[in-house]
Order: structure tokens, then C-alpha cells, then sequence
């Protein structure tokens, strides 16, 4: 049977495959637990047999998957992180005929967004002696690195013309920025962003201006 004029053919959609869609809801689900614990006490006191014993696996499976309690850390907050770089790249694509106002809206997106969220407000509240705060500060490197590999992507697509150089410099300074800002507040996002807008601007200009 053909299909009858002005209809729109079907299209086949892509299935995830079981073994990765497994594997993505295993990790959902640890991360769930994870945060839930958290909700009561410190990361200090959460071992890695109440995340797996909240999410209702055994402690081995949990070890298999991340390896360590400080790669499960890692891992959990950048799964945690995703969420804020959706907003970023959403405050991004709404502002690409001014790169300036994008940068701008994506670093008072990044920290008031940031800055609402619940598990924020606990991570900062860490002393940084046994906490996920030293998973963004002192052992921070892989966040950084998945963090300016998101925010490069994004600039990239805005901005094909830009040099790659300029626009992964752009991306890792604004990353650093944010994190150091988010975790020593001074001021509104607002006013961050802004004055972080005004220290950039000559250079956003010069990169990813046409």
C-alpha cells in the first residue's frame, strides 16, 4: 500500500539499545539514591553500601560500574551538572545575534540556577574535609574539563565562524568563573554576570563577533 498524497511517512525512530539503556538506568537510578541520601546527611557520612542499598543493588554492582567511591562522586556530579548546562545552552541559543548578552545570560542562568537548587546549597555548605565540594574545587579537573567540553560544543554551534582556540579558551574561562563565583558568591548572577561580561567583552567581541 503507498501512501496517499500529502501524508507524512513514517520514520523510524532510533532505539537505544538494551545493554547502554540498562546501563543508563542503572545510573539514573544510583544517582536518584544518591541524591536522596543526601538530603539527610553529609557526603562524608554516605558510604557507598547505603547508595547501593538505597537503590536496591548489590555493593558489587555499584563497584563495578564506577570502579570507586571517588569516580561514583565525579560522576554523580556531573550527572547532577547536566541540568545547569541545559539551562546555559537554552540561555545561549536565545541571544545568537549578540554574543555578548549570550555570555552574559549564560553565566546569570548558570548561577542562579545553581544557586536555587537544594543540593547546591548542601555542597557549598561542606567544610571541604570530606564532601563532594573538593569534586569542584581541589579534585575538580574532570569537572572542569566535561563542563568546557559542553559549554565548547555550544559556542561552537553558535558561532561556526569562531577560531577553535578562542572559543575553547572562551569556554574554560567562563567554566572557572562560574564555579569560582557559585561556590564564593559576592553578589547577585545578575551583577556577576554583567561584570564578567564587561572583563570579556573586548575579547567575545574580537572571537565570536562577525
Amino acid at each position: 500500500m503507498t501512501a496517499a498524497a500529502g501524508t507524512i511517512p513514517a520514520v523510524a525512530t532510533a532505539r537505544t539499545p538494551y545493554p547502554q539503556a540498562a546501563k543508563e538506568l542503572l545510573r539514573d537510578t544510583l544517582f536518584g539514591a544518591a541524591r536522596d541520601e543526601l538530603q539527610n546527611r553529609a557526603w562524608s557520612e554516605i558510604t557507598m553500601s547505603d547508595i547501593a542499598g538505597a537503590a536496591g543493588v548489590s555493593r558489587q554492582t555499584l563497584y563495578k560500574e564506577f570502579g570507586s567511591r571517588d569516580e561514583f562522586g565525579q560522576a554523580f556530579v556531573i550527572h547532577e551538572g547536566e541540568r545547569f548546562l541545559d539551562a546555559v545552552d537554552a540561555a545561549v541559543r536565545e541571544h545568537l545575534d549578540d554574543p555578548r548578552a549570550a555570555v552574559g545570560a549564560a553565566l546569570s542562568t548558570f548561577l542562579r540556577t545553581a544557586g536555587e537548587d537544594p543540593l547546591v546549597r548542601i555542597l557549598l555548605s561542606d567544610d571541604g574535609t570530606g564532601g563532594l565540594l573538593p569534586f569542584v574545587t581541589t579534585q575538580g579537573m574532570p569537572v572542569v574539563q566535561w563542563a568546557t567540553a559542553r559549554l565548547t560544543a555550544t559556542i561552537e554551534e553558535g558561532w561556526p565562524q569562531a577560531p577553535d582556540a578562542d572559543v575553547k579558551l572562551l569556554a574554560e574561562s567562563l567554566v572557572r568563573l562560574a564555579i569560582s563565583y557559585v561556590t564564593a558568591p559576592t553578589d547577585s548572577p545578575e551583577k556577576t554576570a554583567t561584570q564578567a561580561g564587561d572583563l570579556l567583552g573586548p575579547f567575545i567581541d574580537r572571537a565570536l563577533g562577525s
